[in-house]
């Protein structure tokens, strides 16, 4: 083994960076003969003085980044602080520096990632991001490398734990949303201000990291069309049921030939599908190659421990380049300029929840109103009241957004109608 000891900085010292100083610590040995040499942090960023940090010495906490980024005796900056400013500065400022970095921030990757990438490969370095996404689910690194001879074509997931814990509570336990939301944050699930997670982007922001590697243009955030869960109604899962399918968040990105379709929403997808049985604070991600077939990638997809596992691996990955001399192995894979598929222009089977005037000549007037917009409906249930109004269940074939959003829109200025109560996608069904 080597006499170079591998020196590592740690920009926060949160739930994360105190994760990633105690898997270093437990696992030293084992990871000192993978990269064969001592692998230990010399410098960590803190905030507060005061507070007990376990597992470190007094004359490893700096309270100023510069101590950090400017120490030529580190090689591997690690940013694990959270939110875009100033982790994104001080990610920049590492690479120009010649630091290797590695990052579980998925805001700054989704965002700025192609400035970063661009950053580490004139500087001859290593940017790594495994656990922004996922948590400690490899995923990152498959898509990159082990997937890497295949053309992909789909990537779906659960890649929210908040969101699919409270779909899980709402399904098993027949929950309402607020019910389910405050559940979540007593079990320390949700934030106090949970819109990033119920709003749907923090999904966002992972699919558009795993949309960009996957097929080789970059996608950011603000390319991704996003819907929540905060619509969801506990009718709605028990007619998810009733119909064989399950209710989640799910995260969509297609290459298709109208563009690479990328979005995050609710959707029905079949009981039998593999990601109806993610259960609870579970991730999964399942992608589809044209070598490979259908692949899915299932775990804890946030956590102290599980997104410290992924942080380790990739300081790991870039000790080992250090130790044989290489770096920017495997950097920025976006290669092409791909359009984006507009969300008007994508198509799948709806469903739709109203509530109707009880008489006779409602359902074929609505079904007409469909009709002239080219929607055809597979299905119609009515099975209650509602006050005085009927609630109507309908399943369309598959049909366009666009097509779709005029026909709601007549519909609800209808007199017959009193409210569209939810629209919801069916994805991966059988109905076409």
């Amino acid at each position: 083994m080597g006499e170079k000891v591998i020196q590592v900085g740690l920009l926060g010292m949160g739930t994360v960076g105190s994760g990633v100083v105690k898997l270093l610590a437990a696992n030293a040995q084992d990871i000192a003969r993978k990269v064969g040499a001592p692998v230990r942090i010399k410098k960590v960023l803190v905030r507060d003085p005061e507070k007990p940090r376990p597992g470190l010495l007094p004359d490893q906490l700096v309270f100023d980044a510069a101590a950090v980024i400017d120490d030529a005796d580190i090689d591997i900056i690690v940013e694990v602080m959270g939110g875009e400013q100033p982790a994104k500065d001080y990610i920049l400022q590492a690479l120009n520096r010649g630091k290797h970095v590695v990052t579980a921030n998925k805001d700054v990757v989704a965002k700025y990632g192609r400035e970063l990438f661009a950053a580490a490969e004139a500087n001859h370095v290593d940017f790594l991001f495994e656990a922004s996404v996922g948590g400690g689910i490899p995923i990152i690194r498959p898509l990159k490398q082990c997937l890497a001879a295949n053309k992909i074509s789909e990537v779906m997931g659960i890649v929210n734990g908040t969101t699919n814990y409270m779909l899980t509570q709402m399904t098993q336990h027949r929950l309402d949303f607020a019910t389910a939301l405050r559940q979540a944050q007593a079990a320390g699930y949700a934030e106090a201000d949970p819109t990033a997670d119920v709003g749907g982007w923090d999904a966002a922001r992972k699919i558009a990291i795993l949309a960009s590697i996957a097929f080789g243009t970059r996608v950011t955030v603000d390319d991704v069309y996003v819907e929540g869960i905060t619509t969801i109604g506990a009718e709605d899962i028990e007619y998810a049921r009733e119909l064989g399918y399950v209710l989640k968040l799910l995260a969509v990105a297609k290459e298709t030939d109208k563009g690479i379709d990328v979005r995050v929403h609710p959707a029905f997808i079949p009981h039998h599908h593999p990601l109806a049985a993610v259960q609870d604070v579970f991730n999964a991600i399942y992608v589809r190659g044209d070598a490979v077939g259908e692949t899915m990638f299932y775990g804890r997809g946030a956590g102290q421990m599980p997104t410290a596992s992924a942080v380790v691996a990739d300081i790991i990955d870039v000790a080992r380049d250090i130790r044989h001399h290489v770096s920017s192995r495997i950097l920025c894979t976006c290669y092409e300029q791909k359009p984006l598929c507009p969300i008007e222009q994508t198509a799948s089977p709806y469903y739709i929840r109203m509530l109707v005037e009880d008489k006779p000549g409602v359902l074929a007037a609505i079904a007409g109103a469909f009709g002239a917009q080219q929607v055809s409906l597979h299905s119609v249930i009515q099975k209650r009241k509602v006050d005085n109004w009927a609630e109507v269940v309908l399943i369309t074939y598959r049909v366009s957004h666009a097509s779709l959003r005029l026909a709601i829109n007549t519909i609800e200025g209808m007199s017959i109608v009193g409210k569209v109560q939810n629209v919801i996608r069916v994805e991966t069904g059988e109905i076409e």
